[in-house]
């Protein structure tokens, strides 16, 4: 058993104790039993490597644990432009295949990391002390050249042990000291794998590997490679006044005077570049301070550095101002008013952007301007079929406005063209609610569980539609055959423990 304790891992704030969930979620994602058949033999010494499928599968199973925790950031436009960006530097590497998903974490300690299966995580931190988005996509460039170069799937495997649960605790020991240093010691002891320590930081050799790589990846995607070493050599200068005496990511990361000149010799050799930031980069960043603290607290932030005009960038300042405002409960005139003064201003400026765009709809809906909101963002998903702000707000705006068989099309549509998706599962759920859909409410109910990683609420949900007194045939037979095969799940985590 593994116990990560609350008060130690901040990162994601687990809020009970990790008893081999890891282990049955591994099972329910890949949707069918695991056999011994399918583990790979550690103890062989030709097998040097997990298999990606099953690197895939640990990845997944944590990923269930991290987006269930409260340090996990559930904000659509932070995702959709770390994907974005994220992909493109994917298309950049030396080798682009396999899967990759980034997300971002609620801390604001500077740090990032990969996960098996091509999982990357980001620190709100990182994206606001980064002082150029090149500084940001320099470490985005490093963790994926972990991942493609399958340095954890190597750490893992080294450890030669052949049975899943064993493997199971060391992927959450991994994901431990990656995302919080201090707790890789007591997480190594709970898994009974003492010599995990030693593995559990990258190697010298693969962390000059990452650096190598990532720069290449940076070049190649059109980034400054030049700020690679100046965001480096700012963090090493600053360890000394951490009270943790170091950023997090040179403590999981650890940087030496000798790798970051190893970095500026190979930097020197490529030519500089002028990359100007985004506009997503620098509205992204006004984003999250808007969401921090208080609604007035960030409203008298924004409305104080455009009254004195200190800011990098003035749509993405504009743009936090009314994310800001609008983050309150209550709206009086005044603050409609202001809001819509800002998003006018906006789309004078960026009239397509995808965010202008989704915040200009929201106004609307807030303003009971709903038939205007929805034909926000029915033009915004033409442009953008794909994005999942303006998927999640359509979806809403036409459960709001009673409109909730349209909801269920369009998400039946949406949920066909991106992968599995908790929320729009759930948006799914409240549409068939509304429609008095008993069995398909709670079958969809019971997928978002499923994918938030509560097995156990997944199978209850599953149980009431089986009670329900709607649904054809098929409906019924399909609810049927998911509640066994998940009741098989939790009876074989049973045996296990």
């Amino acid at each position: 058993m593994l116990v990560c304790d609350t008060r130690t891992l901040s990162a994601f704030r687990y809020h009970s104790i990790v008893k081999l969930q890891v282990f049955l979620l591994i099972i329910v994602l890949l949707s069918r039993p695991l056999g011994a058949q399918d583990l790979p033999d550690l103890g062989d010494a030709s097998q040097s490597t997990l298999s990606p499928a099953q690197e895939l599968m640990f990845g997944k199973a944590i990923m269930s644990q991290i987006r269930a925790s409260p340090g996990y950031l559930d904000d659509a436009e932070v995702s959709d432009y770390l994907n974005e960006v994220g992909f493109r530097l994917v298309a950049n590497c030396p080798d682009p295949g396999g899967h990759f998903e980034f997300f971002a974490v609620n801390d604001k300690s500077v740090n990032a990391f990969a996960l098996p299966g091509g999982f990357i995580g980001v620190h709100s931190g990182l994206l606001l002390t980064a002082q150029s988005e090149s500084e940001f996509i320099g470490v985005m460039g490093h963790e994926i050249a972990h991942v493609t170069q399958r340095h954890l799937a190597r750490m893992m495997a080294v450890q030669k042990q052949s049975r899943l649960t064993s493997l199971a605790a060391i992927a959450v020991a991994i994901l431990a000291a990656r995302s919080n240093a201090q707790l890789s010691q007591g997480a190594i002891a709970a898994a009974a794998a003492a010599p995990l320590q030693s593995q559990l930081n990258y190697s010298r050799d693969n962390e000059r590997e990452a650096d190598r790589i990532g720069l290449q990846i940076v070049q190649k995607s059109d980034y400054d490679v030049h700020a690679v070493p100046v965001f480096f050599e700012r963090l090493q200068r600053a360890s000394q006044i951490y009270e943790g005496g170091a950023p997090s990511y040179l403590r999981t990361h650890p940087l030496t005077f000798e790798r970051i000149a190893d970095i500026q010799n190979r930097v020197s050799e490529m030519p500089y570049r002028q990359v100007p930031d985004s506009l997503a980069f620098h509205m992204v960043r006004a984003r999250l301070t808007a969401l921090d603290g208080s609604p007035s607290d960030a409203v008298l932030i924004f409305s104080e550095r455009i009254r004195q005009k200190k800011y990098a960038n003035e749509v993405a300042a504009r743009y936090g101002y009314a994310v800001a405002l609008l983050r309150q409960d209550e709206l009086k005139p005044s603050d409609v008013a202001t809001a819509r003064g800002q998003v006018d201003m906006l789309l004078e400026k960026a009239p397509d952007d995808p965010m202008i765009l989704a915040l200009h709809a929201q106004l609307e809906m807030r303003t009971g301007q709903a038939q205007v909101g929805l034909s926000i963002y029915r033009q915004a998903l033409r442009l953008y079929p794909t994005r999942r702000s303006l998927m999640y707000g359509y979806s809403a705006a036409l459960i709001n406005s009673g409109r909730a068989q349209e909801a269920v099309e369009f998400l039946d549509r949406s949920l066909d063209r991106v992968a599995p998706d908790p929320r729009l599962y759930e948006l799914k759920a409240q549409a068939h609610s509304l429609l008095g859909e008993q069995l398909r409410q709670h079958r969809a109910r019971a997928e978002a569980l499923l994918l938030r990683g509560n097995l156990r609420a997944a199978i209850e949900q599953l149980r009431f539609a089986q009670a329900s007194a709607d649904g054809d045939f098929y409906e019924r037979s399909g609810v049927d055959a998911r509640l066994r095969e998940l009741t098989a799940f939790e009876a074989e985590l049973r045996r296990d423990n």
